[in-house]
């Protein structure tokens, strides 16, 4: 078997047939000339059989159509490439010694080609050893299968399939509402339109992880609802309202009105919390009532979009000129788009809304997908980036969940809409000029307001922290900006080496071998008193080795015990002064304050207004206690 092979069915996501095909002698030149009868003998799956018989045929025509070209096309086109290539590299020198791009050639000039690749296919004797490894494993699970269900079975037989379990590394995007979250995103995985933009009165309402489709070439949107439970809830909170005299100006009354308007239109005003969890209102989502999820596949990015913009987003008008009479997005916790080319394989991209939700399940899903980032992107418009308070106040609110405990590793501030200069009427070149003078004052003025977060530096380095301004209309219909100058490049490449920096092979591997290292030690022939002697030789090992360790693990405790007392009676003498400062806090009084008191402590000390940032009452009450311990935790868990 050839190379060809291996990283062709790793491409099309049929890795583990990989062995199958060496066994059987399958290299390039055999390849083409499978036969369906010789496919069904080769892949014992129907599903994975029928997407390679798609696969196959399209290389076979891709093959006939290369053949058909004349022979001296090819490195003419090529030889046009490397001129158009040298040209970019390259710019030309004005007598005044400025640098320049050729207008013409600029103008013609075309994106740079996706930077992605699948890493793991550039490593091909990885690979190979991953589907040993695999066939082994996969060997021993189905013998378990038909052993005594022992203890040690079960447990084996659970830490097999946790194998399977590929770890992403999640990057978080944040920002506000139409600060270019979501055309970043299209930009960096180069699909316009993919996630819906670009409308004054929509945004994103739920989560939305985007990240590679290892399994066919159809996009894809898995949906995972909320519990009917949960909504019950909402809908029996909505009738409280009614029964107590609701308050239009309530802001937790506009929230559930607000889902119930976009799910049941005006309806939900004349029927009770029972009538409207009539399946009548669900015949298009049966999932949510079967409590599974749904998934929605299409062939093109486009497609996808408008089929999943129900789920996703709200829009003031409840359907509009988009002809859509029910909205689904208030029933839904979580989407997750999967694209079908190179996008790394371990990566996964989460459009976040806002800073957290007022539905319990999706704020515990939004905490929990926050502390597992290992970068988290703040995204602003360029023109206000220092100064815009809720992008920092976005950063502070998170920076609990990604310092101590958290597994953030970098902090990215990412400046949208580098493209837009005000008042100015420059062209080509001197455009491109002014807007690189321009990204640079900005980078320096984010990283000096950066600086004076002096909680937040406490956890990350200058190094972990870096400012990017990006353009990602540039990047996808080039004007004004080359493909490099628009930034959109650099983040491609940050999350190309995140990726890679990940080994799939290593973590499979290694779990494995422990495994198989258990089930040899599990059957080696039992000799009398050979037991006894070595329990004793390591229980007498464990002590000794436990002495250290639990003089430093005392150490530590007494550090922490003595910060916590210091803590405690910084909270003793300004407990009350805090207290007094949100209970009573300047410019803000009367019913509608009082509102907003009633809503913060009827959710347990944390509230979401409608606008404005989060109230967390209890963290300001346990800050002089987290706070004592910030710098010792830091070292004890660096």
């Amino acid at each position: 078997m050839d190379d060809f092979v291996c990283q062709t069915l790793n491409d099309w996501g049929l890795s583990e047939w990989i062995e199958t095909f060496r066994e059987q002698g399958v290299d390039k030149k055999y390849l083409y000339c499978l036969e369906d009868q010789d496919v069904g003998e080769l892949i014992s799956k129907v599903g994975p059989r029928a997407h390679f018989r798609k696969k196959l045929r399209q290389l076979k025509e891709e093959q006939n159509r290369n053949e058909d070209t004349s022979p001296i096309s090819v490195p003419i086109e090529q030889e046009q490439k490397n001129t158009t290539v040298q040209a970019e590299v390259q710019p030309s020198t004005s007598d005044g010694g400025k640098r320049k791009l050729d207008q013409e050639e600029f103008n013609k000039r075309k994106p740079t080609a996706k930077r992605f690749r699948r890493s793991i296919a550039a490593s091909l004797p990885e690979l190979r050893i991953q589907s040993n490894v695999k066939n082994v494993m996969t060997h021993v699970l189905a013998k378990l299968h038909y052993q005594e269900n022992t203890t040690l079975n079960s447990f084996l037989r659970d830490k097999i399939r946790d194998l399977e379990t590929d770890r992403r590394e999640l990057v978080g995007v944040f920002g506000k509402t139409g600060a270019g979250k979501t055309s970043l995103i299209n930009a960096l995985i180069d699909e316009r339109k993919l996630l819906p933009s670009g409308d004054v009165d929509a945004c994103t309402s739920v989560m939305i992880k985007v990240e590679a489709n290892m399994y066919n070439t159809k996009y894809e949107a898995h949906i995972e609802f909320i519990t009917k439970e949960e909504w019950k809830d909402e809908l029996w909170s909505v009738s409280q309202f009614q029964e107590n005299e609701k308050d239009d100006e309530d802001d937790d009354y506009q929230d559930v009105a607000e889902k119930l308007s976009a799910l049941y239109g005006e309806e939900w005003k004349e029927k009770s919390s029972e009538q409207l969890m009539d399946p009548k209102y669900f015949k298009e989502i049966p999932e949510f009532l079967q409590s599974t999820g749904k998934i929605l596949s299409c062939e093109t990015a486009k497609e996808l979009s408008a089929k999943m913009i129900k789920y996703t987003r709200t829009e003031s008008n409840h359907g509009g000129e988009r002809g859509i009479k029910r909205w689904y997005w208030p029933l839904v916790k979580c989407v997750t788009v999967k694209v079908p080319h190179d996008f790394p394989q371990h990566i996964t991209l989460v459009d976040l809304p806002g800073n957290g939700d007022r539905n319990k399940s999706r704020d515990t899903m939004w905490k929990g997908v926050v502390g597992n980032c290992s970068t988290v992107w703040i995204v602003t418009e360029i023109n206000r980036a220092a100064s815009e308070k809720e992008s920092w106040e976005i950063l502070k609110s998170v920076s609990s969940l990604l310092g101590n405990g958290g597994e953030c590793r970098y902090i990215h501030f990412i400046c949208t809409k580098s493209d837009v200069i005000e008042d100015s009427t420059d062209h080509s070149a001197d455009l491109q000029a002014e807007i690189l003078r321009r990204n640079i004052k900005v980078k320096e003025a984010v990283r000096k307001e950066f600086n004076k977060l002096h909680k937040i530096k406490k956890h990350f380095s200058d190094d972990s922290f870096k400012v990017y301004t990006v353009s990602s209309k540039e990047f996808l219909k080039p004007k004004a900006l080359n493909a490099e100058n628009t930034e959109i490049p650099k983040l491609q490449d940050f999350l190309q080496n995140l990726n890679d920096s990940h080994s799939e092979t290593l973590n499979y591997v290694s779990g494995a071998h422990g495994i198989l290292s258990l089930i040899h030690g599990a059957r080696l022939k039992k000799e009398p008193g050979i037991h006894t002697e070595v329990y004793e030789n390591l229980k007498r090992n464990i002590a000794l080795q436990l002495v250290p360790v639990q003089k430093a693990m005392g150490r530590a405790c007494l550090v922490f015990e003595k910060c916590l007392c210091q803590g405690v009676e910084r909270s003793k003498s300004s407990c009350e002064k805090k207290l007094n400062n949100f209970l009573y806090p300047r410019g803000k009084s009367g019913s509608s304050y009082h509102r907003t008191l009633k809503s913060v402590f009827k959710s347990g000390g944390v509230y979401k207004p409608k606008k404005g940032k989060q109230i967390n009452l209890n963290m300001k009450l346990t800050l002089f206690l987290t706070d004592s311990i910030d710098e010792e935790f830091k070292k004890t868990f660096p």
